[in-house]
């Protein structure tokens, strides 16, 4: 119960796009919000994107209005659609689910994505 495992990523152009996909050993439900984040190297891991149990989301500001994250329950699945890449999106990318009571973070062991300019 909790394992992670995202797949999706990969070389594209600027401006293309990437769709990632975390896939969930069990009921995504279960978890109170799920998200993506990604680390570029000699950086800090950053948040990109978050969905609720209750369907909202939230946006890094770098990615608002080209980053997309959905939610298929059925799927126990979570993706992160990205259009219009740019060189600065290239970061391992990591899917994040967390559990309030108890406190608990899942981590997946990321799928790399790399933006040619």
């Amino acid at each position: 119960q909790g394992q992670l495992v995202e797949s999706g990523g990969g070389l594209v152009q600027a401006g293309g796009s990437l769709r990632l996909s975390c896939a969930a050993s069990g009921n995504i439900l279960s978890f109170n919000v799920m998200g993506w984040y990604r680390q570029a190297p000699g950086k800090q891991r950053d948040l990109v994107a978050t969905i609720f149990s209750s369907g909202s989301t939230n946006y890094a500001d770098s990615v608002k209005g080209r980053f997309t994250i959905s939610r298929d329950n059925a799927k126990n699945t979570v993706d992160l659609q990205m259009n219009s890449l740019k060189p600065e999106d290239t970061a391992t990318y990591y899917c994040n689910g967390k559990r309030w009571v108890p406190s608990i973070d899942y981590w997946g062991k990321g799928t790399l994505v790399t933006v040619s300019s």
